[in-house]
C-alpha cells in the first residue's frame, strides 16, 4: 500500500508522526512524508522518503506578522497580548499554512498516488488536499487535544472559513470526522474529544534525532533534573529562574537551551548545572528523575511514558491545556507567569522529588501508556482505512 504521511514542519508537529511512519515502512509498505523543506533533513535522519509540501512555520508567521502591520517591540510568545497574538495565529494555522499545503500536496499526490493520507492533526490542509483528491485520510493527533482554549477557537473557525472556500463542510471538529490515531493516554484526554472521536490509541514512542546522550547521565551520582522550554517557546528570564531554583536542590540539572536561547544571555551557572543547546530528549527521558518543561506535548507525552514526575512552567499554545491535564492525573505540578520564581521552584521540585503520592501516580500513568498498542500494532491496521 502507498501512504503518505503529512505534518505541519515542526518538531511538536513531526515528530510524533514519525514512529508510525517507520513501523508503516517496515511493515513493507511505500512510505512518503511531506512536510515544509526546512524539516525534511530530520526525516532523512529516520530514514524515510520525503517531499516538500506546505511553508515553514517560521515564514508563515512572518508573513502574518506582516500583514498585521508595523512591529511593536520584540516579546516572547508569552508576552505578545492575546488581542495581538490570535489573529496571527488564526491566520497562520488557518489560512496561510493550509492553503500552501493544498497548492503542494494535490500534484503531489498526482505523483505519488496514496491509497490513503495520514494528515498530523494541526495540518487541515493535508486533510482538505486528501478529500480534495478522493483519497481516504486518517488523522494522527500530536498530543492532547484542547477544545475550550480561545485560539485553538479561533484557528477552527479559520479552517471553516478556509474549507468552505474549497466546498468542503467542516462540521465541529475537521480531524475528527474520521478515525483519529490519539497518542495521548485516555485518562488525561479531553472528556468532549473521548466522547465524539473514532479514535484510534496509539503508544507515544518518542523520537529525537539520533545522537550520544551528555557525559555523566549513565553513571549519575545523585538525581537528575532536565529543564527545557522547547524549540519555538524559549524564555531567558524563566530559565534563569528555573536553574536558580534547581540548584539550590543536591541534584544536577541539565538544562536543554533550545535553538531560541543563547546560552550566553544566562550567564555563569551553578557547578551542577550543565548547559546543552540540544539533547536527544527520548533518550534521555529514562535517565532522568524529574523534568522541569514547558508543557509541549512532545516533552509532557514522553515524561508520561517514562514515568516521571513534572513541573510545568506554560509559556503559549497548548501548553496551558496540558498543565491542567499533569494537575488532574496527580503526577506534577504547574507555575504560571508571576509565579515562576527561584524559590518556587525549589519548593515544587524538593516536593515532587520525594512525594510517594506523586510517585504512585507516575508510575500508573506509565503503565497506562506502556499497555496502548504499539506503532507496529497500528501499522498493520492503516490498510484497513484505505
Amino acid at each position: 500500500m502507498r501512504l503518505l504521511f503529512t505534518s505541519l514542519g515542526s518538531f511538536g508537529h513531526t515528530f510524533p508522526l514519525v514512529p508510525l511512519a517507520v513501523a508503516a515502512r517496515d511493515a513493507g509498505h511505500d512510505v512518503v512524508f511531506a512536510t515544509s523543506e526546512d524539516f525534511l533533513p530530520q526525516l532523512t535522519k529516520a530514514g524515510l522518503e520525503t517531499a516538500p509540501a506546505g511553508l515553514a512555520m517560521r515564514d508563515a508567521f512572518g508573513r502574518a506578522f506582516a500583514e498585521a502591520g508595523p512591529p511593536g517591540p520584540r516579546r516572547a510568545p508569552g508576552e505578545i497580548p492575546p488581542e495581538v497574538l490570535g489573529p496571527i495565529v488564526g491566520k497562520v494555522f488557518g489560512e496561510l499554512m493550509p492553503q500552501r499545503f493544498v497548492a503542494d500536496l494535490l500534484p503531489l499526490f498526482e505523483r505519488v498516488r496514496p491509497d490513503l493520507v495520514v494528515s498530523e492533526a494541526g495540518n487541515s490542509g493535508g486533510a482538505f488536499a486528501a478529500m480534495k483528491a478522493g483519497i481516504p485520510v486518517v488523522a494522527h493527533g500530536f498530543g492532547r487535544v484542547s477544545s475550550d482554549d480561545p485560539m485553538v477557537t479561533r484557528i477552527r473557525d479559520a479552517i471553516r472559513e478556509h474549507g468552505a472556500s474549497l466546498g468542503i463542510t467542516v462540521g465541529e471538529d475537521l480531524a475528527f470526522a474520521g478515525p483519529f490515531i490519539d497518542i495521548c493516554p485516555e485518562s488525561v484526554q479531553e472528556p468532549g474529544f473521548l466522547a465524539r472521536a473514532h479514535r484510534v490509541p496509539l503508544r507515544p514512542v518518542g523520537w529525537s534525532e539520533p545522537g550520544e546522550l551528555p557525559a555523566g547521565v549513565l553513571d549519575k551520582p545523585r538525581p537528575l533534573v532536565y529543564l527545557t522550554l522547547g524549540t519555538a517557546m524559549g524564555h531567558a528570564g524563566v530559565l534563569s529562574a528555573a536553574i536558580a531554583g534547581l540548584s539550590a536542590l543536591d541534584v544536577d540539572v541539565l538544562v536543554a537551551t533550545g535553538p531560541t536561547v543563547d546560552p550566553a544571555a544566562l550567564g555563569e551557572v551553578p557547578s551542577n548545572v550543565r548547559l546543552e543547546s540540544w539533547v536527544p530528549q527520548s533518550e534521555l527521558l529514562p535517565h532522568v528523575d524529574l523534568v522541569v518543561h514547558h508543557g509541549g506535548s512532545g516533552t509532557t507525552l514522553g515524561a508520561f511514558g517514562a514515568g516521571l514526575p513534572q513541573l510545568l512552567l506554560p509559556q503559549g499554545a497548548d501548553q496551558f491545556s496540558n498543565a491542567d491535564a499533569v494537575l488532574a492525573a496527580g503526577v506534577g505540578a504547574r507555575l504560571l507567569a508571576a509565579d515562576i520564581t527561584a524559590d518556587a521552584i525549589t519548593s515544587h521540585a524538593r516536593t515532587l522529588l520525594t512525594d510517594t503520592a506523586v510517585a504512585d501516580a507516575t508510575r500508573r500513568l506509565a503503565a497506562e501508556v506502556a499497555a496502548m498498542p504499539s506503532p507496529t500494532e497500528v501499522a498493520a491496521q492503516l490498510p484497513t482505512y484505505a
